[in-house]
């Protein structure tokens, strides 16, 4: 079973704080479709059976209904469990969720942010608060029983009242699954450009680690599992497709800047439109790659385990004579906590140093 993820890389405008590849030029769109679908046709089974499929960006939902039928038609996965699409509530309207829905969509992962029009301003978002609590009325309306939020923390100016009323909204919308991150200040970003010039500043450690720890405590308090760093579900809503990425499943990446990554071998598509659609169409596009080393996959089994409930294991094929003495000291210390089963997973306390912790246990 795999995983095949789909990058659509157009966007209306840009947001401050993003570093994905993305373009605003939306006429090339159909251009764009019309190489994806020759890429997916011939890498559809490359991987083996598709159990998972997520069109992510960008912005996927600045496609038409019937291009994302195209894409669904073209990938052929009947047995796909998930398909998700991402979705800007500035693009919602029924008609549009009950289309995508139509077309083969079960899941909806909605970029709200923030239900603060001030903050969504700051961070260069295109819709506002109202439009974001409509766009998850309107997807159930249409018949999603499976929706996904995001929400930042961490902002420019952002108060603690203001992130208590953002968890609040998002539980009063009744959705099963909350994806939350704090802001990262990307190099090159436009938010990253603001601060180093002193327009805005970064809110300070402790705060930024309250907000966490509010927000890990209240999903809690509400039914929501913590399965991994920065992802919350209601019990049997994990996002499956996501989880394929820390598990070690195989995925495809289609389009555009997609990663893959099968076996032991990683591999990505240029990030550059003109350069993928021509080679899509000369039938020369280069893929870069790369083979991962048993040290390369020890250190990734670390890196992506500790972020998620599941936590890690001390088995007798551990690469590092490292990895068991680090993680005796951080359970002294209250950073790691050993579950029933022997699994090693981190702490609350853990969650707020996991980098360093990681950092330690790799070779």
């Amino acid at each position: 079973m795999a995983g095949l993820y789909v990058h659509i890389p157009f966007c209306k405008s840009r947001c401050l704080y993003c570093d994905f590849f993305s373009t605003t030029l939306l006429e090339r769109r159909e251009e764009y479709i019309e190489a994806l679908l020759t890429e997916i046709r011939s890498r559809r089974n490359e991987a083996g059976e598709i159990r998972t499929i997520y069109i992510g960006g960008g912005t996927p939902s600045t496609l038409k209904p019937e291009q994302i039928r195209r894409i669904i038609d073209a990938i052929g996965a009947t047995e796909a469990e998930e398909i998700t699409m991402e979705l800007n509530p500035g693009d919602a309207t029924l008609e549009y969720m009950q289309a995508v829905k139509n077309a083969g969509i079960n899941r909806l992962s909605i970029g709200i942010q923030s239900f603060q029009d001030s903050l969504l301003r700051l961070i260069g978002r295109r819709h506002n608060a109202a439009q974001a609590i409509e766009a998850v009325r309107m997807a159930q309306k249409a018949g999603f029983e499976n929706l996904s939020i995001d929400l930042m923390y961490a902002l420019p100016t952002q108060t603690m009242e203001q992130w208590k009323a953002d968890i609040e909204t998002a539980l009063g919308l009744n959705v099963q699954h909350i994806s939350s991150y704090g802001l990262m200040y990307e190099e090159g970003t436009a938010i990253s450009k603001q601060r180093d010039v002193g327009a805005i500043s970064a809110v300070n450690e402790d705060t930024e680690n309250a907000m966490y720890d509010y927000l890990c405590g209240r999903l809690k308090e509400a039914g929501f599992v913590h399965y991994e760093v920065s992802n919350f579900a209601l019990p049997d809503k994990e996002a499956q497709h996501n989880s394929s990425y820390w598990n070690g499943t195989p995925y495809v990446g289609v389009g555009a800047g997609a990663h893959s990554y099968i076996g032991n071998i990683r591999s990505w598509n240029p990030d550059d439109l003109d350069t993928y659609i021509r080679g899509i169409k000369n039938g020369d596009l280069v893929r870069e790659s790369e083979t991962l080393t048993e040290t390369d996959l020890y250190n990734e089994r670390i890196m992506l385990g500790l972020r998620t409930n599941r936590g890690i294991t001390i088995t007798s094929d551990t690469v590092s004579r490292r990895y068991p003495v680090g993680v005796a000291d951080y359970l002294k210390n209250g950073l790691l906590r050993q579950t029933e089963d022997g699994r090693i997973v981190a702490t609350q306390k853990g969650l707020h140093v996991l980098n360093r912790i990681i950092e330690d246990l790799m070779i």
